[in-house]
C-alpha cells in the first residue's frame, strides 16, 4: 500500500518536472524565434522635411527609367538656376553614366537609390544593406564621391530598411509632398496644383523624370522663386 503511495507521488512529481521542463523549452525557443525577427534599433530615422525655418525647398528625382525627359529637366534647373538632388539606381546610372557626371557638373547633389530597384520591405536588414552597397559603388565608380542621402525604391521604409541604411551612415530621404507624377493620366498642371498649395519651408519634394515633370517643370520653378523659395539640395536644406 505505502509502495503504491509512494510510486504515486514519485509520478505526480515526475509528471510536474516535465512539464515545467516543456514549458522552459517553449519559452527558450518563443524567445529565441521573437530575437530573430526583433525591431532592428533605430540608429537614424526617415527624415521627410527640412529646416522649417529657412524658407527653401528641395526638389529630389528618384530614377530607374525616364532617361529622354533628363535632359529638359536639367535645362529648366539650370535656366532657373536652381539645385536639385537627383537618386538614380546603380543598374540605372551604368546605363548612363554621361546623364549622371552631367547632373553632377551641373551643381546637383548625386543619392543612392539602391542597385536593383527591388521592394525595400519584402528583403531582410542585410539584403538591403547590400544593395545599397551596390549602389554606392557604382556611384562612386562614375562620379568619385560617395553619396550620403539614401531614398527607398518604392518610398518604403519598414524598419529593417532604416536600419540598414543608418548602418551605412546615410541618412534615409522620404518626402513632405509627393507630386504623383509617375500615376497614369498626370497632367502639368495636377503637377502644379499638388506642390504649390502646400509648398512650405524646408518642404521635400518628390519627382521623377517623367513627360509631365518636364513639361511642369519651368512654371513650377518660376512659380516657387516668385514665392521666395530657395530651391537647394537636401543636403543644404537639412
Amino acid at each position: 500500500m505505502y509502495v503504491l503511495y509512494y510510486r504515486r507521488q514519485w509520478l505526480r512529481r515526475l509528471g510536474i518536472l516535465a512539464a515545467a521542463g516543456l514549458l522552459l523549452v517553449l519559452g527558450f525557443t518563443a524567445w529565441y524565434w521573437l530575437a530573430g525577427r526583433a525591431v532592428p534599433a533605430m540608429k537614424t530615422q526617415p527624415i521627410y522635411q527640412g529646416d522649417p525655418g529657412r524658407k527653401a525647398v528641395a526638389l529630389t528625382f528618384t530614377i530607374d527609367w525616364g532617361e529622354e525627359y533628363l535632359p529638359a529637366i536639367l535645362q529648366a534647373l539650370q535656366q532657373a538656376g536652381a539645385r536639385a538632388t537627383f537618386f538614380p539606381t546603380g543598374q540605372w546610372a551604368e546605363r548612363h553614366p554621361d546623364l549622371v557626371r552631367e547632373m553632377l557638373a551641373g551643381g546637383h547633389e548625386i543619392g543612392n537609390h539602391g542597385q536593383s530597384h527591388p521592394h525595400p520591405d519584402n528583403l531582410s536588414r542585410e539584403e538591403n544593406r547590400r544593395d545599397i552597397q551596390a549602389g554606392e559603388a557604382t556611384l562612386m565608380a562614375i562620379t568619385g564621391k560617395k553619396p550620403v542621402l539614401y531614398s527607398p525604391p518604392y518610398g518604403e521604409s519598414k524598419p529593417q530598411v532604416v536600419a540598414a541604411a543608418g548602418d551605412l551612415g546615410y541618412k534615409f530621404i522620404m518626402w513632405t509632398i509627393n507630386t504623383g507624377d509617375y500615376l497614369p493620366n498626370t497632367r502639368p498642371e495636377d503637377i502644379l496644383a499638388s506642390v504649390i498649395p502646400k509648398c512650405q519651408n524646408g518642404a521635400i519634394v518628390l519627382l521623377h523624370p517623367t513627360e509631365p515633370a518636364s513639361k511642369a517643370l519651368p512654371e513650377l520653378l518660376k512659380q516657387l522663386k516668385e514665392r521666395g523659395y530657395a530651391l537647394v539640395t537636401v543636403s543644404e536644406l537639412l
